[in-house]
Parts: structure tokens; sequence; C-alpha cells
């Protein structure tokens, strides 16, 4: 039944409103307008209601003699995670019936509300245990584990802020990435270590790299949202541009030369060896379990996850690096990345349909740091290696494919609706984290 609490117009707002609530949680347009049109056909059967979505507007029409339209503007901030789970339940209960629209205006209110205890702090420790355990899992020096996590802690420290003024918040994807390898660089050539492992440079800063952006729009471009996969191409492919200038400038500056032997990806990480001691050896593989955990506790307290989806982060990295690990030495590290996202989609949508309920949103976006392969574009733009170029499209596509079958099966499968939820789609800003 159509919820005849609320008249025609205000249906329209809280519909709009709900739309940009779910682009701060970070979902795709394609799947916000699919999200918009199931939970009018469920408060409003009788009205033939249109979406319009942009990255930060929602405009919701009513075709007819009247034509009217409502629209509504989100002010760009993002959602924590914590937060965008909350989204996700009250989605679910106004597509189930589960909610009536009349309630939705006070649960968005409460969400956007949802307090964070010393957000600025937990965002800067975040930094610093996802730089240190990208560096383990990558296998760097000890030395370069060390200083990963300091280095993690100054570029998440500086972003913090300059994300709080407009004009500086555009250059800091180029002043964190210059920043933070002028330090690596003056200490490897202080302390004469020669070319340094590529996660040395990038882990630091790898929570600004654009890869998901740029995954995210090429997949709304395969979706024929044409406006916004464009969009968010251009300004990923910009935003890369400006780190790889960062640290291809800092590089300069301090004669940093990147190790071409080092690991790009989680499958070659295991391949690599040396016969150097101290803080020069490498760390024992078994170590790599550790290092993922690690890393899911520091996106959990990067991106506000709270205790409960904290341990969703560890199990679901954890999953997807056992996928990457048996996988990645059979058919190789581009197709392992398609597989390990489509058995993440699927099993995504499976947890969201168990008794926790967490949406795919949450569980699904914390793989995309090993999934993702931002890392090898921005090196390949900042050494002109060549092989990485072509390795970063081919790594591209693939995590698309991979993430549409994995789509097509759950659709099969009666799980869920084919749809693709990608938080870190948008540029990396520290009001996130």
């Amino acid at each position: 039944m159509a919820d005849a609490a609320l008249p025609a117009e205000e249906t329209d707002v809280v519909l709009g409103d709900l739309g940009v609530l779910l682009l701060e949680s970070g979902t795709s347009v394609t799947d916000v307008r699919g999200s918009l049109e199931q939970v009018a056909q469920r408060a409003a059967p009788d009205a033939a209601l249109e979406f319009a979505i942009l990255p930060e507007l929602v405009m919701v029409s009513r075709p007819g003699a009247s034509a009217a339209t409502t629209t509504v503007i989100g002010k760009g901030e993002a959602l924590t995670f914590r937060q965008s789970a909350r989204a996700g339940r009250l989605v679910r209960d106004l597509e189930s019936g589960a909610a009536p629209l009349t309630v939705a205006h006070e649960r968005m209110a409460s969400i956007r509300a949802t307090p964070r205890r010393l957000p600025g702090v937990q965002s800067v420790l975040g930094c610093g245990l996802l730089s240190l355990s990208l560096a383990a899992l990558f296998r760097c020096p000890w030395w370069a584990i060390v200083l990963a996590l300091v280095v993690g802690m100054l570029v998440g420290g500086l972003t913090l802020l300059m994300m709080r003024v407009r004009a500086a918040a555009a250059v800091a994807p180029f002043v964190s990435a210059f920043g933070s390898t002028i330090v690596v660089g003056a200490v490897a050539s202080t302390l004469d270590l020669g070319p340094v492992p590529l996660f040395a440079v990038c882990a630091p800063i790898a929570i600004l790299v654009p890869g998901a952006l740029i995954t995210n729009a090429l997949l709304e471009l395969t979706a024929t949202d044409i406006v916004t996969g464009a969009s968010r191409l251009m300004y990923g492919l910009i935003m890369l541009a400006f780190m790889a200038a960062g640290v291809y400038s800092g590089a300069a500056l301090t004669g940093l030369r990147i190790d071409s032997a080092s690991a790009a990806l989680v499958g070659e990480a295991v391949t690599l060896s040396t016969d150097r001691g101290g803080w020069e050896a490498l760390p024992p593989l078994w170590m790599a379990w550790c290092a993922v955990i690690v890393l899911a506790v520091g996106v959990g307290l990067a991106f506000g996850s709270g205790f409960r989806l904290t341990v969703v982060c560890v199990v679901v990295m954890t999953g997807t690096y056992a996928v990457l690990a048996v996988f990645s030495p059979l058919v190789g590290s581009v197709v392992a990345t398609g597989v390990a996202a489509a058995v993440l989609f699927v099993a995504a949508r499976v947890l969201e349909r168990v008794t926790l309920a967490v949406p795919a949103t949450v569980s699904f976006q914390p793989a995309f740091l090993l999934l993702v392969p931002g890392t090898v574009g921005l090196v390949s733009l900042a050494s002109f290696d060549a092989q990485a170029l072509v390795s970063a499209p081919m790594m591209f596509l693939s995590l698309c494919i991979g993430t549409k079958v994995g789509a097509l099966l759950a659709d099969l499968a009666r799980i869920t609706r084919s749809t693709v939820f990608l938080r870190w789609a948008r540029p990396a800003r520290m009001g996130e984290l």
C-alpha cells in the first residue's frame, strides 16, 4: 500500500534525501536509482516517479500535467562505515516494507548524527596502521615497514589539516605524495639503502589512490550512466596524475629509485626473497596473514567502522587474501583479481542476508585495498614503467568483469537484485576517514 501519511511533495523530498544519503555512503548512482525505484514502488505504487541521479544531487520527477520535479542537493559530507551500514539497513527496511516511509526522515537524521569518538586520532592512527600493514603484506624490508608507519601517520595528519581548507584540498593528493616521497627518499639516501621497494613509497599514500574511483567509473559507464561515469573517470585520472607528479618530484629531488623487482600486486609478494639480514631482511611469509588483520583494523579506524564492523573487515579481507593467494600462482594476478572480486561480491550478498544484516556496501569495500591495482597505475606514471602501464588497465577491467559476474551469480541465485556497491569510488577525503 502507498504511504498515505505523506503527501506527494513530502514523499518526493524524503526519497530525494534518501538518495543523497546513499550517495554520501558511497553507493554508485546506478544503485541509488535502483534502490529509490524499489522504495517508491513500496511507498507510492500509484505514482509514476522518475529519478535522475548525479554524484551529489538527486532529482525526483512526477511526469504528467504538473511535471513537478523535486531536487535535493547533498552537502558532500561522506559517511563513516558505521553510518553507511545503518543507511543500508534503512534502505532494506524500506524496500521490504518493514519500515514505513514516514519514519525515514527521523532515521536519516539519526544516522547523520551518529557520534564518533576522537575522529582525528582514529584517522591518523588508522592511516599509520594501514600503511604499516601494506608494507608488511607486500614484504618490504623491516626498515621500510617501520618507516611506513611513521610516514603514514604524518600523511594522515597532513591530509586531515589540508582537507579543512577547500583550496588546499584540491592539491592534497600532490602534497601528500610529494611529502611522503621526500621523507622516504631522504631516509634511503641517508642510510644508503639503494633502490627502495614499491610499497615503501606507495603504502603511506595508498589510502588516497583513486583505484576504486576509477573502477566504479568503469562500472557506471557499462551501466550506461555516461555522465557520472565519465566525470568520475576523468577526476580519478587527474587525481592519479597529481599523485604521480608528487612521487616523481619527490624522487627527483632526493634521488630516490624504486626497485623494479619489488611486488606491485598481492600475488607477487610470495615470490620475493633476499639474503640480507637485520633491518634489510624481509618478514616471513606467515606474517602476511597478521598484516591482513592489522590492515583490517587500520581500515576500521580510518573509516569509522566500530568494533563489530571491524570484525567483519577482518573476515572479509582475510578471505580476499586467501582467494588471491590461492589463484594468483594458478592463473596469474590479473585473472585472480577478477575471480576474487566475483567470489567476494557473492559472499558480501550472502552476508547481507544473514542475521548480522551487514550491508554489502560495507563488507565489500575494505577488500578494495587488496583488489584495486591503483598503485600500479600510480608508479607506472611516476616511473614510466611500460609494463605497469599495460598491466594497470587489464587489472581494472578484470576487477570490473569479476564484479559484474558476481552480481550476475547473486542475481541468478536469487540472493538479491544485480547491484554493485563501492564506497571508495569517491576521491579519498579525510572527512571519510
